[in-house]
């Protein structure tokens, strides 16, 4: 049955490639051990396409763009997937995964996909099983692969660590707002777009634009012969789409050789992260420490035993009965 999945995934079946997302993004150990296999047997023959995270505060017009940016590439014949994540309340664990609904021209297209999932609990802007899910993209043929990130914020660095390009859209008027941008996502950026640079705002966005300009220039990030650049756009007017199109070309031309010792650097970062995460689970599980939990939270709370403690107490329990 995986192989036949497999199969379908790669001829482009999006049925199969929508049951494999949700199978990855699962939590059920024997859809863990199904998902293993079915990108066991499609890694071997992925061909990378070009990853890109988008970021950027509430409000900036991330949908619209990524609509506007994939609809260009899909009328130069680039095959487009849209990974959106939304954030998930914190009281009753949904989400509303609506993006698809601000992208009506870009969802119904044959040669995009859309697939909204939600946050969860998974910090860096991104969901649980991102990189699973881009992996069978690229399976599918997909040759751009767009991820729109839950918002600007520190955990973001997360997301840019599981692509290649990291694109932030800012508004006009936005000096206030690089205030409140932590340094890290500039950082991080290799393209900055001011968005929303039309009618009144046209001034507003060449000031922000060279305000940006300044401010990465005190940075000083480069990547092997890739400076961060900054451009003025308005997706709702579809203006300078094309160009950032161009860049994102001229990008993936700029790392042709370089991408390759990124993948293999993230994919070791992966491992870690799977090996943490493991971890984790196999630590609450465990009964012994589950009944040790039982006696040392109540010890906590009541202040008769320190946190450290108790945390070095758990530890020691569970180790000292694997080794």
């Amino acid at each position: 049955m995986v192989e036949e999945w497999a199969a379908a995934i790669r001829r482009g079946d999006r049925r199969a490639l929508a049951k494999a997302i949700t199978l990855v993004e699962s939590s059920r150990p024997q859809d863990e051990t199904t998902a293993r296999q079915l990108l066991a047997r499609l890694t071997p023959q992925i061909t990378p396409a070009l990853r890109v995270a988008i970021s950027g505060p509430p409000g900036v017009g991330k949908s619209t763009f990524i609509e506007a940016l994939g609809m260009a590439a899909v009328g130069k014949g680039q095959r487009v997937a849209v990974l959106t994540v939304d954030p998930s309340s914190r009281i009753s664990g949904g989400s509303i995964l609506g993006d698809k609904t601000r992208m009506p021209r870009l969802s119904t297209h044959p040669l995009a996909y859309i697939r909204p999932s939600p946050a969860g609990e998974t910090l860096g802007g991104v969901a649980r099983r991102t990189r699973e899910s881009m992996l069978l993209l690229e399976a599918a043929g997909f040759d751009l692969l767009l991820v729109e990130t839950v918002g600007v914020g520190q955990s973001e660095t997360e997301a840019a660590a599981m692509v290649d390009l990291f694109v932030l859209l800012l508004l006009p008027n936005g000096g206030d707002e690089l205030q409140g941008i932590k340094r890290g996502i500039m950082e991080l950026a290799d393209l900055v777009l001011i968005n929303k640079a039309d009618g009144d705002f046209i001034e507003a966005a060449r000031q922000t634009h060279r305000q940006v300009e300044g401010a990465l220039a005190l940075l000083g990030h480069h990547e092997k012969g890739w400076s961060p650049r900054t451009l003025t756009i308005s997706s709702r007017q579809e203006q300078g789409i094309d160009q950032v199109l161009e860049l994102l070309a001229q990008f993936r031309q700029t790392h042709i050789t370089t991408l390759g010792e990124k993948r293999r650097n993230q994919a070791r970062a992966w491992m870690w992260e799977r090996v943490r995460e493991g971890l984790l689970l196999r630590f609450q599980a465990d009964t012994t420490i589950q009944c040790l939990v039982t006696e040392l939270e109540p010890a906590v709370m009541n202040g008769t035993l320190g946190s450290v403690e108790a945390a070095e107490r758990l530890l020691d329990a569970f180790v000292g009965r694997k080794v």
